[in-house]
């Protein structure tokens, strides 16, 4: 019997392929095969919302393969990924395969990991596609549409072109301003600490706080307070009142679910979460380690259960038995509680087999491949192994009327911690069981001690932090809104659009994000609702699981979101025709200049337009007056007329503008600080006519030389070439290369993923 097996993307086709006889043919969708159009609506609302699907431009040939190969099978088994995204492209894949295969024995094939023993299970056991599962993914589509091309033309007409808004993009967005306003609006409280420096009968010495005074807990709220409470310290004893020493046990983390990877990946290693679910997509689909050949190294990493099946859970035991010694291994494996709406089906993110430690197979993965591979297997080994047990001893020391508290712990037993340790996220609180603090000495009660120094120190209150990716994805988690598999997308499209800025690697909303988000806030209060949002989620569950139908969640969803539409463009403040005068006079032409909204946000602009065209940012002074910003100068002139260059901003961010504009209407690309290395020119940014940036000789077209990459100013230190190149890989991020072709020279490098490619509008994909 010839089998067909379609999968979603090459790598796991090429994977598969090794694992399967020659009766079988592995063809890849290469993603979607079908989708709603990206010029219209798509969706009619008129029909029960019948979403409205064509095949995606640039797939025929991909189409015509897959009919192809169906003519020649007795049977396809359709194995994309098992999720809500996977069953929608094994439903679109069998209606397109299903008008050639000469068969009606159309499967369906589902697995968590790419390994040989799974895929050949998996194949032995064929079932169907799940509806449920597609119309749960259809639901979404034609929500995340409706929300999208509604919203975004009005955003388009009222503040600028490009714009768009997101059924969970909106609402990430909120979350971002919101936690700006708190953090503009927080008021820092003064306080103080006391610290007292002790000395027992044996060493060491030791710090304590001051706890409380006369059994009351002690707020000093300034230094006249501290002062106070020093005075009534002067020459009282320090004596032990209580010893507590308690031994406590420490219980490993969870594996990994999506998004949980995605925030160690932040904290830990500094990825981003597109970065971490590529990176983890391509250890799904399998690398080539050697003897073994190309495997796949991970399971499914698009999951929020934390299930682990009991082969993978025995195999995890004996190598903690072998490795660690059977004190760390405890005497049932443990279980873990996942989230109610998890998908217990599938497994924790974990190696496809513990016995494949990373340092063993390290020389075959790419650096950022094995540093993941690593945090996974660390995480997972640790999940199977015995709790650390701390001691941990509290001691109260009395002085006159007030109490100081002395803490200490030292580690028993490692247990799990000697395999991994989870990152603390940056709004929780340190726990008492931390294992951080100072190694007490031998005390007792009754015990004198001798007080070496007093240390008052001044503290503020500190406002909530600004939002990481790691703690965006936390938040978002929480509070139930998108789902995990979608953040990646959410995270880059808010940063695409404009809407924040990541500075220092905290998110910032931009003028134009709070702007959009003022506007969706006050005219879309349902959709920009944290709990309507999750409650929408609750029922993309529902509808999965069969006692919810897509029509009526749409419908539920429509009624209201069509109230708001209708109000929205018709009551909407139009910030692209508002002109806002100002006192400053235009110093070309003397005319008022006005506040104006564009691309990049306000800035001013000639009242005389379009007789005048000049343009200037600005800046807003505390009290609200406007004053013009100053040019930033640099030190380039212009090779037109020799006039100073200044940095200008425009559609694709900074440029370079001879100051005499418009008279001179010279402009070039940023200066990249590297010389051309056929003429000596500057290498300066361009862009191409689709927008792509590119690096290029500013004497062009006296110099023709180019490059699609970021020159770095540094000399290849393997070849000497006169600089590096930062460029980007799909499967492992940024690295630096040099810029000869012919030289191997490569390194890491440690800064962001490059921004995902603009998503379409409204679109959240996974």
């Amino acid at each position: 019997m010839k089998s067909l097996v379609i999968v979603e993307s090459p790598a796991k086709a090429k994977t598969i392929t090794k694992y399967l006889g020659k009766d079988y043919t592995v063809k890849a969708s290469v993603g979607h095969i079908m989708d709603l159009p990206k010029s219209k609506l798509g969706v009619d609302i008129e029909k029960d919302f019948e979403p409205q699907y064509i095949q995606i431009k640039g797939k025929g040939p991909v189409v015509k393969e897959l009919k192809s190969a169906a003519k020649k099978a007795d049977r396809i088994l359709i194995a994309t990924d098992p999720d809500r995204e996977g069953e929608a492209i094994a439903a679109h894949v069998a209606l397109v395969v299903s008008t050639t295969a000469k068969t009606d024995e159309i499967y369906r094939v589902l697995f968590n990991e790419i390994t040989k023993k799974a895929i050949l299970a998996a194949i032995e056991k064929p079932g169907k596609i799940d509806t449920n599962k597609v119309d749960a993914q259809q639901a979404r589509r034609v929500l995340d549409r409706l929300v999208g091309y509604q919203i975004s033309p009005i955003l388009w007409k009222k503040v600028r072109r490009g714009l768009s808004a997101g059924r969970v993009q909106s609402v990430a967005l909120r979350l971002i301003c919101e936690r700006e306003e708190e953090i503009k609006a927080f008021v820092p409280e003064e306080f103080w600490s006391l610290t007292a420096l002790l000395e027992g009968k044996l060493p060491p010495q030791f710090e304590a706080k001051l706890l409380k005074k006369d059994e009351e807990k002690l707020k000093v709220k300034n230094n006249e307070e501290t002062q106070k409470i020093l005075a009534d310290l002067h020459g009282k004893s320090y004596t032990v009142a209580r010893v507590d020493r308690k031994e406590r046990r420490r219980n490993p983390v969870a594996p990994f679910t999506t998004s949980k990877l995605q925030q160690e990946g932040g904290r830990k290693l500094g990825f981003t979460a597109k970065r971490t679910m590529g990176i983890a997509q391509s250890l799904y689909e399998g690398v080539d380690i050697g003897k073994e050949g190309t495997v796949g190294l991970i399971t499914y990493m698009r999951t929020d259960s934390t299930r682990v099946g009991k082969e993978a859970q025995d195999e995890a035991r004996e190598l903690i038995a072998e490795k660690y010694g059977k004190d760390y291994l405890p005497e049932k494996a443990p279980v873990y509680a996942s989230a109610k709406s998890a998908q217990e089906a599938h497994e924790a993110i974990r190696p496809t087999s513990a016995m494949r430690e990373p340092d063993a197979i390290k020389q075959h993965l790419e650096p950022d491949q094995y540093k993941l591979y690593k945090l996974i297997w660390n995480r997972f080994v640790a999940s199977q192994m015995n709790p650390a047990i701390i001691d941990q001893t509290s001691v109260d020391i009395k002085a006159g009327d007030y109490t100081f508290r002395a803490t200490g712990s030292v580690v028993k037993f490692p247990g799990f911690m000697a395999v991994y340790m989870e990152e603390k996220a940056e709004d929780q609180a340190p726990s008492e069981d931390d294992g951080g603090e100072a190694v007490l000495p031998p005390l007792a009660e009754g015990d004198v001690l001798k007080l070496i120094k007093l240390d008052p120190k001044q503290h503020f209150t500190q406002p909530p932090p600004r939002f990481s990716e790691a703690l965006l994805v936390k938040t978002l988690e929480e509070k139930g809104i998108g789902r995990p598999s979608t953040y990646a997308a959410i995270i880059s499209t808010i940063q695409d659009r404009d809407y924040v800025q990541k500075i220092e690697n905290k998110f910032r909303p931009t003028e134009l994000g709070v702007l959009v988000n003022t506007l969706l806030v006050s005219h879309f209060p349902v959709i920009m609702d944290v709990a309507f949002t999750a409650r929408m989620e609750e029922d993309l569950d529902r509808i999965e699981e069969g006692s919810m139908g897509w029509v009526q969640a749409v419908k539920d969803f429509y009624k209201p979101f069509n109230e708001s539409l209708e109000k929205a463009q018709a009551e909407m403040k139009d910030f692209k025709a508002e002109l806002t005068p100002t006192d400053i006079n235009c110093e070309k032409c003397g005319k008022p200049m006005v506040i104006k909204w564009g691309r990049n946000g306000q800035f001013l602009a000639c009242s005389g337009y379009p007789d005048c065209k000049t343009t200037k940012p600005f800046i807003r002074k505390e009290n609200g007056e406007v004053e013009a910003a100053p040019e930033e100068t640099t030190d380039e002139i212009c090779p037109k007329c020799g006039s100073a260059m200044v940095v200008k901003r425009g559609r694709f961010g900074k440029f370079l503008a001879c100051s005499r504009y418009p008279e001179c209407n010279h402009t070039q690309g940023m200066s990249t600080g590297v010389a051309c290395p056929e003429d000596g020119g500057k290498i300066v940014e361009r862009r191409s006519r689709f927008g792509k940036m590119f690096y290029s000789c500013a004497n062009y077209p006296d110099c023709k030389f180019a490059v699609w990459y970021k020159p770095i100013p540094r000399a290849c230190p393997q070849c000497g070439a006169p600089f590096l190149l930062e460029k980007y890989s799909k499967k492992t991020g940024p690295y630096i290369a040099c810029m000869k072709k012919e030289c191997d020279y490569k390194e890491e490098l440690k800064a962001e993923a490059a921004p995902a490619p603009e998503a379409a509008a409204g679109q959240e994909t996974k």
